[in-house]
């Protein structure tokens, strides 16, 4: 086969395989520039919550509506879109002068990411058929699983080298790529059947998701009864009032209410949600306490989060066919309470504990991830008749990127009230702890702090954060368990075919 011919085959699955390696990178990348960005840019530890918050939720915020759209403007159009989107706030996000333009950037970048997230499956699914197509999945697959494990290591890297502004400068090229290829190689389409978009359901449902976060971000920081944090709580509900009645109303809706209904849908989406907080979302106060308390560089702490990363991608890409082919509760469940017995297994931290204290529990972590990961997309689909496929599939993204934004802000809570309760019950207890922990929480140590107290309080509130994470991947384990039971079927109902209770790994 020549090199064009080649191109021309593989061109779209190159195209679209950069576009998701760049924004699901990102979603990992900045966790060790984190203490760099602090310093450099004077953020606090709730803006550097918005650093990571601001693009997860704006990925859960966006998909579904952008997917919607781009049934009816065009595929193509809208995943080449969100590339130029992608690099002209990745170049923000670089140049950025101060937190809050930081925090804007990203949030652009990440709308940008939605728009190639939502439509990369429907782009190869066109674009190839019959084993070609079983090869593009799985090479997409495997470039999403590799995203993870190449993010923090990568952004150590940069970091240390280049410094924290070059993790977002380094999309420019790859982007600009991406483009070229998408133009020349991807075939655009349309839903001609699709009927009108439900702008006012995406409204709502971005209003709730955003200002639930809110909460949980400025609560622990102005207390739970201060005005800004109980009008943020009023908009979230108000917000998700609106969207669950415009949802039941709507000829064409963003989802489909009434297929909560259905168990399976229901414990697929609990578990992608639970899977994203409980596995990746204490991550960037891990490498707080790596950096900022242990003294490693950037590069250490990406190195030192690596056996997770590489265990998950083994585990996916060796066992995950077999994995797809057992009932879906067992790699689900399963791999959520092998991700709690990892974050079990990481806690017991104290002011002696070093970085080697976290491998075990992280490579254990890694395990549960890959059972759960080359499972999940597939097992959304098939829980769902095939017309809904493409919601199922939206709506399982949405709800990853929305516990991964949770996460971060409900473990971000847990570990400033495991800081400020550490430094208020120490003998050399300061006289300010909830300043002293805000300060710690960014990743700034305060000047003259006795280096015991330091990791100490550290090592103690790390622990809550991590104990918190495994007890919500346990406790989802077994919701997600009961969920996904094994249900008798009517008398009067043709057997489900197994296929369609265990689907085959995409």
């Amino acid at each position: 086969m020549g090199t064009g011919t080649g191109m021309r085959k593989w061109g779209p699955l190159v195209a679209v395989s950069l576009g998701v390696f760049m924004l699901l990178t990102d979603v990992s990348i900045v966790i060790v520039a984190l203490p760099d960005i602090g310093a450099g840019l004077g953020m606090d530890f709730d803006g550097l919550q918005w650093v990571l918050d601001g693009y997860a939720l704006a990925l859960a915020a966006l998909l579904l509506g952008l997917g919607a759209a781009a049934d009816r403007v065009g595929r193509r159009r809208v995943y080449t879109a969100g590339l130029v989107v992608f690099a002209l706030a990745s170049l923000g996000c670089g140049l950025a002068p101060d937190g809050g333009t930081l925090v804007a950037a990203r949030i652009v970048q990440a709308g940008g990411g939605a728009a190639m997230f939502a439509t990369a499956m429907a782009l190869l699914n066109l674009a190839y058929q019959g084993r070609d197509k079983a090869v593009a999945f799985g090479v997409w697959g495997a470039v999403s699983g590799a995203a993870a494990a190449v993010g923090p290591v990568a952004g150590g890297l940069l970091t240390e080298y280049l410094g924290w502004r070059s993790i977002f400068l380094v999309n420019l090229p790859v982007a600009v790529v991406a483009v070229v290829l998408a133009r020349r190689t991807l075939p655009e389409s349309r839903d001609p059947g699709a009927g009108r978009l439900d702008l006012p359901g995406a409204v709502a449902f971005t209003l709730a998701a955003g200002a639930a976060v809110l909460v949980l971000i400025r609560g622990g920081a102005d207390g739970w009864t201060s005005p800004a944090v109980l009008g943020a709580a009023a908009v979230a509900v108000a917000a998700l009032t609106a969207f669950l009645l415009i949802e039941r109303r709507a000829a064409h809706p963003l989802l489909d209410l009434a297929l909560f209904r259905r168990p399976a849908f229901t414990g697929v989406l609990l578990c992608g949600a639970v899977y994203s907080a409980a596995a990746f979302s204490y991550l960037p106060y891990t490498s707080l306490w790596l950096q900022s308390v242990l003294g490693r560089g950037p590069m250490a702490a990406g190195l030192t989060l690596l056996p997770m990363s590489v265990t998950a991608f083994l585990v996916s890409a060796v066992a995950g066919r077999r994995l797809a082919g057992l009932p879906t509760a067992v790699p689900l469940a399963g791999g959520l309470a092998v991700i709690g017995l990892g974050g079990l297994l990481q806690t017991g931290l104290d002011a002696s504990s070093g970085w080697a204290a976290l491998l075990p529990g992280l490579a254990l972590t890694g395990l549960g991830v890959g059972a759960v990961s080359p499972v999940l997309a597939a097992a959304a689909m098939a829980a769902v008749p095939p017309e809904r496929g493409g919601m199922a599939g939206g709506a399982l993204n949405t709800f990853r990127q929305l516990g991964q934004a949770l996460g971060i802000a409900v473990f971000g809570l847990v570990l400033h009230r495991g800081l400020r309760s550490a430094l208020t019950g120490h003998p050399d207890a300061v006289a300010d702890p909830a300043a002293t922990a805000h300060a710690l929480s960014a990743g700034r140590p305060q000047p003259g702090l006795p280096e015991d107290l330091l990791r100490t309080a550290f090592a103690t509130a790390l622990d809550h954060t991590l104990l918190t994470a495994a007890t919500t991947a346990l406790v989802g384990a077994a919701l997600v368990a009961l969920l996904l039971r094994p249900r008798p079927v009517p008398a009067t109902a043709e057997p489900v075919p197994t296929a369609a209770r265990t689907p085959a790994r995409r």
